[in-house]
Formats: C-alpha cells, sequence, structure tokens
C-alpha cells in the first residue's frame, strides 16, 4: 500500500469520525431540548404529593423539578447547613428532616448568609412544604468532599445526611422550598433552573471540519498517482 492509499484511508477515517461526532451532538441538542421542555412544563404546572416510600427506587435525574407538597412534623434534629453562593452572596443552605407518612424527606428551607447562621433554629410541629424536587448531590463538589465527622457540607448529599443525623428511611431526593413570602432566614424559592445548550455550535464545527476532511480525501483521490 502506498502513502496515498494510507494518507486517504486516514482522511477517509477522519471524515466519518468528525460527521459522526456532529451527528452526536445533533442527538444531544435533541435530548437538551426536550429536557428544557419537559422542565419548564414541570415548573408551570401544580404541586403533586411528593413521591412516598414504595417509589424512590424509581427517583432519577429525569425525576428532576418536578413540583411537589410534602406534609409531615419536623424531626428534633440539628439543621444542616451546605455551603453556597446564591445572589445573597457566601452562605449555607438549610436542610431538616420532614416526618411524613411516606418517609423521612430532607427539606432545604432555603438560603442564610453566613453571619445569620447562629440565629436558625430548628423547626418544630406540623409543616406542609411546597417546592422542587432535586435529585441527592453524592460526595461533595468540585475538590471539595463532604466532612461529616466535621459536619462541613459541600453538597446535599442525603444518604450522607441521614447517616450523620442518624435517621432512618430517608428519600433518595430532597425538597427545595419555595419562597414563605417573610424577610427573614432561610429564604427559600432561590433554586436557579438554567441549563446550558451549545450543542447546535458544536455540531457545526464538527461538520465543518467533517467537510474539510472530505475535501482533503477528495484531493487526495484525485492527485496524480505515484510514479
Amino acid at each position: 500500500m502506498t502513502r496515498r492509499h494510507v494518507f486517504l484511508a486516514l482522511a477517509v477515517l477522519g471524515t466519518a469520525l468528525l460527521a459522526g461526532l456532529g451527528v452526536w451532538q445533533v442527538e444531544r441538542r435533541a435530548w437538551k431540548l426536550a429536557l428544557i421542555d419537559r422542565v419548564e412544563r414541570r415548573l408551570a404546572a401544580a404541586p403533586v404529593a411528593a413521591p412516598p416510600r414504595a417509589e424512590w427506587q424509581g427517583i432519577d435525574d429525569d425525576s428532576a423539578y418536578l413540583r411537589v407538597r410534602a406534609t409531615g412534623r419536623w424531626r428534633a434534629a440539628a439543621p444542616v447547613f451546605v455551603q453556597a453562593v446564591t445572589d445573597y452572596g457566601g452562605g449555607y443552605w438549610v436542610l431538616a428532616p420532614l416526618d411524613t407518612p411516606g418517609g423521612t424527606i430532607l427539606i432545604n428551607r432555603g438560603f442564610v448568609p453566613l453571619g445569620d447562621r447562629a440565629a436558625i433554629r430548628t423547626p418544630t410541629g406540623e409543616a406542609s412544604v411546597t417546592g422542587l424536587l432535586r435529585v441527592t448531590e453524592p460526595d461533595g463538589a468540585f475538590l471539595r468532599d463532604n466532612d461529616p465527622v466535621a459536619d462541613r457540607w459541600y453538597s446535599r448529599d442525603t444518604a450522607a445526611i441521614a447517616r450523620a443525623r442518624r435517621l432512618e428511611k430517608v428519600a433518595p431526593y430532597f425538597i427545595d422550598a419555595d419562597a414563605s413570602g417573610t424577610t427573614g432566614w432561610p429564604r427559600g424559592g432561590l433554586t436557579v433552573v438554567r441549563f446550558r445548550n451549545t450543542h447546535l455550535i458544536y455540531a457545526l464545527t464538527w461538520f465543518t471540519l467533517a467537510a474539510m476532511m472530505a475535501y482533503l480525501a477528495y484531493r487526495i483521490a484525485r492527485a496524480p498517482r505515484d510514479a
């Protein structure tokens, strides 16, 4: 096999690979648009009952941002403070367990700034919470692992929090509570729902490179044969 044949084969292979990446990005774009549409419809819908224990096994990333309502009694457990940054600056999400007939659910009651953490008290009594279902966030944040022993949390890992607070039968999701209408802390309703969608740009980039590689293959094929 001559060098010309080798270069031609590589050019054809490169064209196929780049075109395949472009098709993959088109498929990813369709998936992302469907996800955005599904979430927007969920955000506009009336809340439904939070999934009970019998349905926990089916909770996955596709379950996120469902508007739900949970009714129960606050568990007498110390609040869990998870580091966060919002439009109010640096601070914490405040999580508390709510015992419901369908199991215990961690409720993200909202955000509290750094200087107001000491004023947060454990909620008591009966409560009905409406908000967005969020799937557990295992392990921690980027380059920062949760440290349950030191009670330092960087993500809302429901299983780890349950172990640290000695809670049983805790849902594999938590609820971001809606805004309560009060001006105090913690303040709910701060969930940011934003999906990055640059798949079309990537698809056009891959298809352009595939066209360039195809043209190179054409030029190689049309080049004079080796003597």
